[in-house]
């Protein structure tokens, strides 16, 4: 039970990104293993970056579609999505096909990137956040739901429509 309880404490010992805070510098490999730096979008336009489980499980589905869905109204804020899971670029791939996804996903196959933000979990479970960042790379807005996937996407909507 110890190791248990200092495993998870170990995990969220980083403190989480909040707003006002400024995005940390990282590069991922896309869902076509090509290499994604933040620094080349930062500057450029708003960005929607939503840390998710696991590809094909069934919340992160319809909060993967929720974004789809919604593709045409993030673009006409000019806000990039994307998403963000351990999962690797093979998995990335066939999900992004397999549902239509127009979107960036990046695989954070070590945690890296998720640890830089300070994404909280859930026992042993990656958490689901959601940060807006407006164009200096600034959070504006964060998201904290394991449940409600769909959320994400009004909430994140409402934060670009609040910016200047």
């Amino acid at each position: 039970m110890f190791s248990l309880s200092f495993f998870v404490f170990a995990c969220n010992s980083k403190s989480q990104l909040k707003v006002g805070d400024k995005i940390p510098s990282f590069q991922l490999k896309d869902q076509d293993g090509n290499t994604f730096d933040i620094n080349t979008v930062l500057g450029k336009q708003p960005l929607v970056i939503y840390f998710y489980p696991k590809d094909e499980t069934s919340v992160c589905t319809k909060e993967a579609c929720s974004f789809r869905d919604a593709y045409t109204a993030f673009s006409q804020y000019g806000a990039k999505v994307i998403g963000i899971s351990s999962d690797g670029v093979t998995s990335h791939k066939k999900f992004a096909e397999h549902h239509h996804l127009p979107f960036t996903l990046l695989a954070d196959t070590s945690n890296s990137v998720r640890k830089l933000f300070g994404v909280p979990k859930t026992f042993v479970i990656p958490g689901r956040v959601t940060y807006v960042v407006d164009k200096q790379g600034v959070v504006v807005h964060m998201f904290n739901s394991m449940k409600d996937g769909e959320k994400h996407v009004t909430e994140s909507l409402e934060a670009l429509k609040n910016m200047k």
